[in-house]
């Protein structure tokens, strides 16, 4: 290649250069860093901190992990898809659905200790709702403490699953065009056969990865189960927190490690079998 190509290409690559840089230094780096010290310790190469993922502990935080992002995937999957068609139901003039989509997309990003504090001052112990309830109706909304444990995380996580699928399956529902389900019904379908032989067979695809994602959102999620549950390490990443800020049991660093890669590798997982729906989506979106 010429000196000019090789200038020209340059000048081209420069603008991606601070997208290189973060990624490098905020996921590049940092999982090469927990992949060499989840298998690496102070006497050299060994697999003692694998080992202690199949621990009972670690074992059981991995079910509740997997339990609470399965179950609120498939809620937040069902629920947003249903709304997603009801907003594409309306015209897209529709203030009603522009106001829909606005809302949800602000809810899709409240998570974290707001969205904690929300629930409790809510629902929690000595909520607004719990306090009315008990004085009014003589209801005790809080129970036994539902809300700070995994119970209480399923509610709270679903609450920004849900949105968070309306925007992602939304563009699947839009690409349904208007000519496949007038060609159904010219040959004679009824409703629910083009439904069930025609868009539902397109939609099940961006359905499925539109579910894994939100898994994978649920999964690696922290800041919220943290504010709700003081505690206890029901889930994976509290027993990262746990194992890292024990004051009780010392030196687990290095469990936090693989604890740590676990995580990375379900991700990676379910991120691979999105993109696998992503791109079979994308063949009847074009």
């Amino acid at each position: 290649m010429s000196t000019a190509g090789l200038v020209r290409r340059g000048r081209d690559t420069l603008p991606l250069l601070p997208f290189f840089a973060i990624v490098t230094i905020f996921l590049i780096v940092p999982t090469v860093t927990v992949v060499v010290s989840a298998f690496v310790d102070e006497s050299g190469f060994s697999t003692a901190r694998i080992s202690a993922l199949f621990s009972e502990t670690a074992l059981s935080a991995l079910g509740r992990s997997v339990l609470l992002s399965a179950s609120t995937a498939l809620l937040g999957a069902v629920f947003g898809a249903l709304l997603a068609w009801l907003i594409v139901s309306r015209p897209p003039s529709s203030m009603i659905r522009r106001a829909v989509l606005a809302l949800c997309s602000v809810l899709a990003q409240f998570g974290g200790v707001a969205l904690a504090f929300a629930f409790l001052a809510t629902i929690g112990l000595n909520g607004v709702l719990t306090l009315w309830a008990q004085e009014y109706l003589g209801w005790n909304l809080a129970g036994s403490g539902w809300l700070y444990g995994l119970p209480g995380l399923v509610v709270v996580y679903t609450y920004f699953q849900i949105p968070l699928m309306v925007i992602v399956f939304l563009p699947a529902l839009e690409g349904l065009r208007d000519q496949w389900r007038e060609a159904a019904l010219n040959l004679g379908a009824s409703t629910w056969q083009y439904w069930r032989q025609v868009a539902i067979p397109l939609l099940t695809p961006a359905f499925l990865g539109a579910a894994l994602l939100l898994f994978a959102n649920a999964f690696a999620a922290y800041a919220t189960a943290a504010a709700l549950v003081s505690q206890g390490s029901p889930i994976v990443p509290l027993l990262i927190r746990s194992a890292l800020t024990s004051e009780v049991v010392l030196g687990q660093a290095g469990f936090a490690y693989a604890l740590a890669l676990e995580m990375i590798v379900v991700v990676a997982v379910v991120m691979v079998a999105y993109a696998a729906m992503v791109k079979r989506t994308a063949r009847w979106l074009r």
